[in-house]
């Protein structure tokens, strides 16, 4: 009898081996990334999961060996194709990068060269490494621009990045990255800055394309929902270490080590809110044990027969568009057009719809940090809108905004102490001494530690700093907070913490909350009414649970369909979400609005009728 023949397993398109990474900080080797190992075979998508600071990234950028030679150390075991990666030449690198092995980053904006065109940049890839001809070259970037998807492609060939909507742009990164049909494609968070529905189109042109080419992929996120529809495999990183790895349905179902469990209950699920009148917390979760604490309601008084604390009335934000040589004006960005609503004392009103929607431009013209073009907004008894600039400084105290990024809107010269008091000390509340106390008290009501005060904002993390800027909001005891996609750039523990907070400070304070957002998860869970924007107007209005469950536009359709659910079943899921770009607000000079209209489908839930 023969023996039976040897089972033979491809071998993998990449072998990670002990990979550890060093930075050089302060003259001290500091380990950012120690001894891990994986595989990523062919055809497979591998996720690399993890919060900020986990490694992830840096794992990615060894790999690519694109770290700064003189301030890192790579150690252990990289092989690409059978080939050692950290044994080549650099110039024998250039070879393997964008041929063999590409990558798509996070932010295409800082990825593609502002001064040439799309085309040009994509052509130099096939020239470098497949020494076509220029017109050859043409062609082929044209294919692989129609292949991911962009409208009109031989007609943009000659567009430059910043003609591009940030999903378009991605999808050029993408074309870039598969020009020269690499084996392995890494994709770093290529989808973290994108509104969930462009989100939701990368997503399925990936898989797409993996089918099409057999290529691999090694996708590197935050976001479990996204991991849990595209990873057949999932590794898990927590502060530089491989804590968990296997199949992801294992993962997700039977998760073995306490931070994989605290990220997964951390996520907040669509639906969740079933048999909930009011919002409800984040459940908060222990690290070290992977157990969750009960989620609770928010409890607070909104009463609708009061006068609201806000109402908006009719609001025009218009952007004036010049040209030519004597700067005429040709035409305006319709950015709000005929915006109304009401907020209620304790109410959490969210509005949500992807970028350039005129959400975040409807928030700062309530401020008047925009200036709208007419309409009506009455806040504390006033008209905004007809204040002059003291009348408009006193009103402030009645309003204030968070921002999305904390950094950029807190002064890095001013220590955190004096940034909460400086509001206060402004408007002649106090004296110094005074502001000084209700900034360490603000500090303690934010979860942060009185004797921080002193410090700079740079000594902190991104979700202290979202604190900070809370504190800093909290210092005039507004009656509205306006917040402005204040949770969008936190990691997904951060953002349920700083949901809590505000819910908690809501329910002290009475607070009312404009919360701007895409993530429509979270605006499911801390909302009281929903309102859906679509080229600067508001489509349909409602309670949260009409809106979620009962959705009756085609776009709060189209949004809802399109958030990642974290779950493994659906990794061959097709949301079948059409390509199109958002549309452009942009209207000729004398252009005016059709009249809207919209009925009433139940108490309280409007829909603009088509």
């Amino acid at each position: 009898m023969m023996p039976a023949a040897a089972k033979t397993e491809t071998p993998a398109v990449l072998s990670v081996e002990g990979l550890t990474t060093s930075f050089l900080v302060d003259g001290q080797w500091r380990t950012v990334v120690r001894n891990i190992s994986f595989d990523v075979n062919p055809g497979e998508t591998v996720a690399i999961v993890g919060e900020s600071g986990s490694g992830k990234s840096v794992t990615s950028l060894s790999i690519m060996r694109l770290l700064a030679r003189e301030q890192s150390r790579v150690e252990g075991r990289i092989r690409l194709n059978g080939k050692d990666i950290l044994s080549l030449t650099e110039k024998d690198m250039q070879k393997v990068r964008g041929n063999e092995v590409a990558m798509i980053f996070q932010e295409p904006m800082t990825s593609l060269n502002p001064i040439f065109t799309i085309g040009r940049q994509i052509s130099e890839v096939l020239t470098w490494h497949k020494g076509l001809t220029k017109a050859d070259a043409r062609s082929e970037t044209i294919r692989v621009l129609d292949k991911v998807r962009i409208p009109n492609a031989a007609s943009r060939f000659d567009d430059y990045p910043h003609q591009f909507s940030g999903g378009m742009r991605q999808r050029v990164m993408i074309a870039m990255a598969l020009a020269s049909r690499p084996n392995l494609l890494i994709a770093d968070e290529p989808t973290t800055a994108l509104d969930v529905t462009i989100q939701g189109q990368i997503l399925d042109l990936i898989k797409e394309l993996q089918e099409e080419d057999g290529m691999s992929v090694l996708f590197i996120t935050h976001d479990m929902g996204v991991v849990a529809e595209i990873a057949e495999r999932t590794i898990v990183m927590l502060r530089g270490d491989v804590v968990e790895q296997g199949a992801t349905a294992d993962v997700f179902h039977r998760g073995q080590h306490p931070y994989t469990r605290a990220l997964l209950a951390a996520v907040p699920k669509l639906g969740s809110m079933h048999g909930h009148d009011w919002p409800l917390r984040f459940p908060i979760v222990d690290i070290a044990s992977g157990l969750a604490s009960e989620p609770t309601e928010v409890v607070n008084t909104v009463d609708t027969h009061k006068t609201p604390v806000l109402a908006v009335k009719n609001l025009v934000t218009r952007f004036p568009i010049r040209s030519g040589l004597f700067g005429r004006q040709t035409g305006a960005v319709h950015a709000v057009e005929d915006v109304s609503f009401e907020l209620f004392q304790g109410e959490t009103l969210s509005i949500v719809g992807e970028s350039g929607c005129g959400k975040s431009t409807t928030g700062r013209s309530i401020t008047r940090l925009v200036e709208p073009k007419s309409g009506e907004v009455h806040l504390d008894g006033y008209n905004v809108l007809t204040l002059d600039q003291p009348s408009l400084r006193a009103m402030r105290r009645s309003v204030q905004m968070i921002f999305q990024d904390p950094f950029s809107s807190l002064n890095p010269r001013m220590t955190v102490g004096a940034t909460i008091a400086e509001p206060y000390l402004k408007h002649g509340l106090g004296t110094r001494q005074e502001a000084l106390t209700k900034a360490a008290d603000l500090l303690k009501k934010v979860g942060l530690a009185p004797e921080m005060m002193d410090r700079y904002p740079h000594e902190f993390s991104g979700g202290q700093r979202q604190r900070i800027a809370i504190a800093r909001a909290l210092s005039l005891n507004p009656k509205v907070i306006v917040a402005d996609e204040s949770v969008s750039a936190l990691d997904v523990s951060i953002k349920a913490q700083v949901c809590n907070l505000l819910m908690d400070l809501q329910e002290e304070f009475n607070l009312a909350f404009l919360f701007i957002s895409h993530d429509m998860a979270v605006v499911e869970r801390i909302s009281h009414r929903v309102a859906v924007m679509y080229l600067g107007e508001i489509v349909e209005i409602g309670p949260r649970s009409a809106i979620f469950n009962n959705p009756q536009h085609d776009y709060t359709k189209k949004l809802l369909a399109a958030v990642p659910v974290p779950d493994p079943e659906r990794r061959g899921l097709r949301r079948s979400t059409a390509d199109d770009e958002l549309k452009s607000p942009v209207r000729p000079t004398g252009y005016t609005p059709p009249p809207r209209e919209y009925r009433e489908v139940g108490q309280g839930h409007f829909v603009q009728m088509r």
